[in-house]
């Protein structure tokens, strides 16, 4: 008898699962993908797939089958502190974490949008670090002073430096994920413990419709052979890099995922790989991402059913309230989607202070949002089905027509059974509001005074800073 239960939105019925299925079979067979590097090309070809002279490789069955055969159904994604570690699928509310890479920041002083620097990285971890609201850590904002050849690996070491948790980033060459590697293993103590609890992993998007770039497609198989978890986030967007259909944006998706992962798996046998859908129809009027659309949700639905019907991990939707500045800038009808979406069964959810469609955020949005996402979990968290919550006994002593109120049952069980909203926080959640921000900024003050993260070994920092020296001088020469 299944013993948990949580509230799930499914978008597709199971013959429509089948179908999804088969027309990415047939995508992926008769269609193809792009892959832009010649090396990766090589080895899919020698695997068995059936390639031209422009680079578009063309996916049997087969290969399909052997990659979903050959990749992990659950792994750990590890921390620097290990009470931290994420095994996933989860069993309950999905894990989240903030979103990536935006490129300016609202000042927590002055109000003023700005740029963002390497400090400002760090303060974002380490109050990441301190809220529990958030699981993970994406590099939130871009190391504007950094240089621009080797700016994704000095994010990447920021982060792991302020922030005890899983660190999710991105690579855009082989080199540099061969680099960034290096820099985990100081941390985790060496190659081999690193690839037994990788404690970072990878966004690496295909190029909707259905590419793969070649420094991008090149760095995953390197993170494969290392055992660092690639997240194949495909943003197909209906209608402008995906059809305008419903039903060919989640195909579309499907199938750059299932090209994904047998990169990763004929790259290394056993790979771990997370299923991941950042995919919506677009604005017609403006030609932005909708991430407020009513179709984000079944789009999302679907990408965790069919992540589910592989056996894969996933990460799927996007949490967060952000509008165009810090706050709650958005009616409910906007926020509904991202609240319904972390209710697909995904495992991993992005997001968290992220400001005009991911392109700004600020400290305080991050404390709005985390504080958010800890009342939304309370409509996806696991309830328990035996014979003790089936409460039979307690039916029968309390008998009929009278109250449960007074037993002694309801008082012990009742704030594991029913969530129960923080009312001082309640008047933050009032839609078209910033009124919020003041509080959130003290919060993300405090926090950024008060919290301390455990501390890397000096020497392992100065071992990690030689690396990326190292490497700067590498890009220097090739320039």
């Amino acid at each position: 008898m299944k013993k948990m239960a949580r509230t799930r939105l499914k978008s597709l019925a199971a013959e429509e699962e089948d179908f999804i299925h088969a027309q990415s079979l047939k995508v992926l067979r008769e269609i193809g993908v792009l892959i832009r590097s010649e090396s990766v090309v090589k080895m899919l070809a020698d695997s068995g797939a059936d390639v031209d002279k422009k680079g578009i490789v063309k996916i049997p069955e087969s290969m399909v089958d052997e990659a979903l055969r050959k990749a992990p159904k659950e792994f750990t994604l590890g921390a620097r502190t290990p009470k931290n570690d994420l095994k996933i699928p989860v069993d309950g509310a999905p894990f989240v974490s903030t979103d990536g890479l935006t490129v300016y920041m609202y000042d927590i002083d002055t109000g003023k949008k700005r740029t963002t620097t390497k400090k400002d990285l760090a303060d974002f971890a380490k109050l990441t670090d301190a809220l529990g609201g958030v699981d993970f850590f994406w590099p939130v904002v871009t190391a504007y002073d950094a240089p621009t050849e080797s700016h994704n690996i000095h994010e990447m070491w920021t982060s792991l430096l302020n922030c005890s948790k899983h660190v999710q980033h991105d690579s855009i060459t082989a080199d540099e994920a061969k680099t960034e590697v290096k820099l985990a293993s100081l941390i985790a103590g060496g190659e081999k413990e690193l690839k037994k609890r990788p404690i970072f992993s990878v966004v690496s998007c295909p190029i909707a419709p259905l590419s793969f770039e070649k420094g991008a497609v090149e760095a995953q198989v390197e993170f494969a052979k290392a055992g660092i978890p690639i997240v194949s986030m495909s943003m197909s967007l209906s209608g402008l890099s995906a059809p305008v259909t419903i039903a060919g944006t989640i195909i579309n998706a499907n199938s750059e995922n299932l090209a994904s992962l047998v990169i990763s798996q004929f790259a290394a046998p056993g790979a771990p790989h997370i299923y991941s859908f950042e995919s919506m129809p677009i604005d017609m009027q403006t030609g932005f991402m909708n991430h407020c659309s009513p179709e984000v949700v079944s789009i999302c639905a679907a990408g965790s059913q069919m992540a589910e019907r592989y056996g894969r991990p996933s990460m799927i939707g996007g949490v967060g309230v952000g509008g165009d500045k810090p706050g709650i800038m958005c009616s409910m009808l906007e926020a509904l989607p991202y609240t319904l979406a972390t209710m697909t069964g995904t495992d991993l959810v992005p997001g968290i202070g992220a400001l005009e469609t991911a392109k700004g955020s600020a400290l305080e949005q991050v404390v709005i949002d985390s504080f958010f996402w800890e009342d939304v979990k309370g409509f996806v968290r696991n309830f328990k089905f035996n014979e003790e919550t089936a409460a039979f006994d307690v039916m029968k002593q309390v008998g009929h027509g009278n109250s449960f109120l007074t037993h002694p049952h309801t008082a012990a069980n009742m704030r594991e059974e029913l969530f129960f909203f923080n009312k001082k926080r309640a008047g933050w959640w009032a839609s078209l509001s910033d009124k919020m921000v003041p509080e959130a900024k003290e919060v993300a003050r405090r926090l950024l005074r008060e919290h301390q993260v455990e501390q890397v070994d000096k020497s392992i920092v100065k071992q990690g800073d030689d690396i990326i020296r190292q490497f700067e001088r590498r890009m220097v020469g090739k320039n």
